[in-house]
């Protein structure tokens, strides 16, 4: 099976394991024990961590919370600006193509009397400014914009949607997974006051996440999981340890590797939707080529039926822009214009640290074998003629 779903996990680094390990066992100290030494090694151990993700997105150390992930991150920037937000400010805005993470409690904070904008975007993915300009009012209490789609890895301009919010004196948030370790990240020339993390995006462990809080945000920030005082007092619970060390370990990896995993990627990439261009009529990619993720390459084909062209992928792991038990296209392809079929017969292809040359080259054999086959058996159908251009 050739690996090509790295958007929506990956393996853990052999160098993260390594960092981990002795957390399990015999490092098995609670941060939170003062008294003792196993107490003090686990925290300086999250300390480190702490300091680890901080370099990465060019932070202090005191302005990253560990979280449980990426969804609970997200709850504590939308739910946490909520409850701390002043009677006068009691409206949202966000943008259609959002991480369901982000979407829903906005959508749960609405069902409570909230006033919630949620902006459209164009056919590139991308959000017009001058909506945002718009949407942003004195009553604005919080503006979430993801950095980098996990479906289409269409780059929005976050720091200028910061400025047009802020001189509302609206918080602004980012939805950072998929740009970490991925993209440059300088949470002060983005000039976002709240970002999320999450580690088994990143080549770390599953479970463990991370919400950046820029000095004095905090302030208009209430926890959502209390009890002990963990984390300054916004997110309560013990901390877990191995989890924190494997997140810092894979920031420091990333920062090492990713001026040249990102050029080697974006090539493996461009490699693929030749392949797929040259031999596949009808075939398109789903939202601008740039700016996009250097991994990511999400295609649809036409005349293809979704569900008949999941079932037939059996060497390649690749998303859908459907879940599989469901009929119900991508949001996020819809959001682009996408009509219900075309939306359903499309493929997220998210390459990473382990992809190769070779599997690139067989995967795109594999691709293609399987459309000729799907449209073989449908003589019926109507092509779209092949689309020029891919990512840069």
């Amino acid at each position: 099976m050739i690996y090509l779903d790295h958007h929506a996990t990956t393996p853990v680094d052999p160098r993260v394991m390594k960092a981990m390990l002795p957390f399990f066992s015999e490092k098995f100290g609670n941060p939170s024990s003062r008294t003792h030494r196993p107490g003090w090694d686990a925290s300086d151990a999250v300390e480190r961590a702490r300091k680890q993700v901080a370099a990465l997105i060019g932070a202090s150390a005191r302005e990253v919370v560990f979280t449980s992930g990426a969804t609970e991150a997200n709850n504590l920037a939308i739910a946490g600006v909520a409850a701390a937000a002043p009677a006068d400010r009691r409206h949202i805005v966000t943008v259609a193509t959002e991480h369901k993470a982000v979407l829903d409690p906005c959508r749960a904070l609405e069902a409570q009397g909230w006033q919630v904008t949620v902006l459209p975007v164009a056919a590139t993915g991308l959000v017009d400014l001058a909506a945002v300009e718009q949407a942003v009012t004195p009553g604005t209490a919080l503006v979430s914009v993801m950095l980098a789609n996990n479906e289409i890895g269409i780059v929005q301009p976050v720091a200028e949607i910061a400025r047009l919010a802020h001189a509302h004196g609206a918080i602004v948030h980012t939805d950072a997974v998929q740009a970490l370790g991925k993209l440059p990240i300088e949470v002060s020339s983005l000039d976002v006051d709240l970002a999320s993390f999450s580690a088994h995006k990143l080549y770390g462990p599953k479970g463990v996440g991370a919400l950046y809080v820029k000095r004095g945000a905090d302030k208009r920030l209430r926890a959502q999981v209390r009890g002990g005082g963990q984390e300054r007092g916004l997110r309560g619970g013990t901390l877990n340890v191995p989890g924190i060390v494997g997140l810092g370990a894979a920031c420091e990896v990333a920062a090492q590797d990713m001026a040249v995993e990102m050029l080697r990627v974006s090539a493996l990439r461009d490699r693929l939707w030749q392949l797929l261009r040259d031999e596949v009529d009808g075939v398109a990619i789903n939202g601008a080529p740039a700016p996009r993720l250097a991994g990511n390459l999400n295609v649809s084909f036409d005349g293809i039926d979704g569900e008949a062209l999941l079932l037939a992928i059996t060497d390649v792991a690749v998303s859908s822009g459907a879940a599989c038990t469901s009929a119900e296209p991508s949001h996020v392809l819809t959001a682009l214009g996408l009509g219900t079929r075309r939306a359903l017969a499309s493929l997220r292809f998210g390459l990473g640290r382990g992809t190769t040359a070779a599997e690139i080259e067989d995967a795109a054999r594999h691709i293609i074998a399987v459309v000729s086959q799907l449209r073989a058996q449908s003589p019926a159908r109507a092509h779209a003629g092949a689309t020029a251009g891919g990512p840069a």
